[in-house]
């Protein structure tokens, strides 16, 4: 280990120190006293941190000889992760406290979920992918069932981990496999193995393996079942946690994996990225349209957005790459702003998520209800909100790499699953009289839903410097690579 090696890793390091004293803290000053300090100490650390990512400017490293890699691609993705976990712990607070939820805890095992997707997106060898991934899931599983006096939280965190156990075994075979015919867990040394241009058939087992572990984590369809039961049963902070952060880690991980790793071999893999993204698309669309509950109808929304997102990826070109980098950090501004509008809805103290609650709404909340419409019509694709031009490049990039067919497909899939955002605004402004429901929001949730929902409709104009952002961080992931030095790496 060289001071290089940690410095390239001072956000983790300095996240995983500040967990060990919040923890230490919590442990020995009394969970109930400190628990709302620590969590807007942790919206702090993670706010830091994402500054100290964003703006830094340093050529792409790596450390730890080989499994840690920091470029400029995962700079985009950590930015992304970071405000999201950020914000949605922030918002979260009010939340917690009426509904008596403050755990002490929360906040440590979010920031310890984070630190798990920041080595996500920046592995450069399967061992570190796979460390990554299970110190995100592992927190996961824990914050999903935090809610021990509900059985349909238990019930969450109990799917969550028995479903997430099958994917990481998944993934674990598929690792050993392609350790077993390249030679090496390193994505540079299974890059060289492949270098012929045709993959043998254990690679191509070890690679099907490595992406059914991980379309598990996207909620890609047919590993979609623990979805909808997890969103609905886990508490609204956790469910809206997951519907962000954890899906731009996993989508860029994902990413990393097949640029890094398999690279050379765009043909074996395009058709399974495709195959995904069809089914996702077209299940989250059509599934989604008999829900009752907003938490289930996000979680097949999310299904359905993972799919489009999954289409920059099946192109195969720096430019789908770039598309789908916009697209989750949009897709997590709309769930930012959906949340904090689901977190405010109660009715006598208790959460409610049933849709029909919504009728009227817009009589009682005018201003509240027009933001929940321009995140409703930007996840729907409508313009001239993001939203549409989030679709539009995932689109345009699966035309420019011969796939037009896949692109009729998510025009089709999109109108499909309009219809389900647009009832929701229905109910809000036009639907019959049926028992009322209160929003309650802190003005942390209040500005979240404002902001979200402005930045949507002006972000169109400019992209707010987002687009010229994933252009280099694409670039930095698809261009080859060239060795200087051990510790330091450059684009070609």
């Amino acid at each position: 280990m060289t001071g290089l090696d940690l410095s390239t890793i001072l956000p983790e390091l300095w996240l995983a120190i500040y967990a060990l004293a919040a923890l230490l803290t919590g442990a020995y000053l009394g969970k109930d006293r400190i628990a709302m300090p620590i969590l807007w100490a942790s919206v702090l650390a993670l706010l830091v941190a994402g500054a100290y990512v964003g703006l830094s400017e340093r050529p792409q490293q790596i450390a730890f000889f080989g499994m840690f890699v920091d470029d400029a691609f995962g700079r985009f993705a950590k930015v992304t992760i970071l405000l999201s976990g950020a914000a949605v712990l922030a918002m979260s607070a009010d939340y917690l406290d009426r509904h008596g939820l403050m755990r002490f805890e929360y906040p440590i095992l979010i920031v310890l979920a984070t630190i798990g997707m920041m080595m996500m997106v920046s592995a450069g060898d399967l061992l570190s992918l796979y460390m990554g991934l299970e110190l995100q899931s592992l927190a996961l599983y824990v914050v999903a069932a935090m809610r021990r006096e509900s059985v349909k939280s238990s019930e969450a965190g109990l799917k969550y981990f028995v479903l997430g156990a099958l994917s990481s075994g998944l993934l674990l075979y598929g690792a050993s496999l392609v350790y077993g015919f390249a030679g090496t867990t390193q994505f540079s040394g299974i890059m060289q193995a492949v270098q012929a241009g045709s993959l043998p058939l254990g690679l191509l087992f070890g690679l099907v393996f490595l992406l059914v572990g991980l379309a598990f984590k996207v909620s890609a369809v047919p590993f979609h079942m623990w979805t909808p039961d997890v969103y609905e049963g886990s508490p609204s902070p956790v469910t809206a946690f997951l519907a962000t952060a954890p899906k731009v880690a996993a989508m860029a991980l994902i990413a990393r994996l097949i640029f890094d790793a398999f690279g050379n071999v765009p043909a074996d893999w395009t058709q399974i990225i495709a195959a995904l993204a069809v089914m996702s698309m077209f299940l989250g669309s059509i599934a989604g349209i008999g829900q009752r509950n907003i938490k289930r109808l996000m979680a097949y929304s999310s299904i359905a957005h993972m799919g489009f997102a999954l289409v920059g990826l099946a192109a195969g070109t720096a430019y789908g790459v770039q598309a789908m980098l916009i697209y989750m950090a949009i897709y997590a501004v709309m769930n930012v702003g959906t949340f904090a509008f689901i977190l405010s809805l109660e009715r006598e103290g208790r959460p409610i998520t049933d849709l029909e609650s919504l009728n009227r709404f817009a009589q009682a909340e005018p201003l509240k209800s027009f933001a929940v419409l321009f995140l409703m019509f930007s996840l729907a694709g409508v313009p001239p909100f993001l939203g549409f031009f989030a679709k539009y490049g995932v689109l345009t990039a699966a035309v420019d790499a011969g796939m037009s067919w896949l692109a009729i497909a998510g025009v089709i899939a999109s109108v499909i699953g309009a219809f389900y955002y647009l009832r929701i605004v229905y109910y809000m402004f036009f639907g019959g009289e049926s028992e009322g429901v209160t929003s309650r929001m802190g003005a942390v949730q209040y500005a979240a839903l404002l902001v979200s929902a402005g930045a949507l409709l002006l972000g169109a104009v400019t992209m707010l410097g987002v687009d010229e952002a994933a252009a280099t961080a694409a670039l930095s992931l698809v261009e080859p690579l060239v060795v200087v030095d051990p510790a330091v790496v450059v684009v070609e």
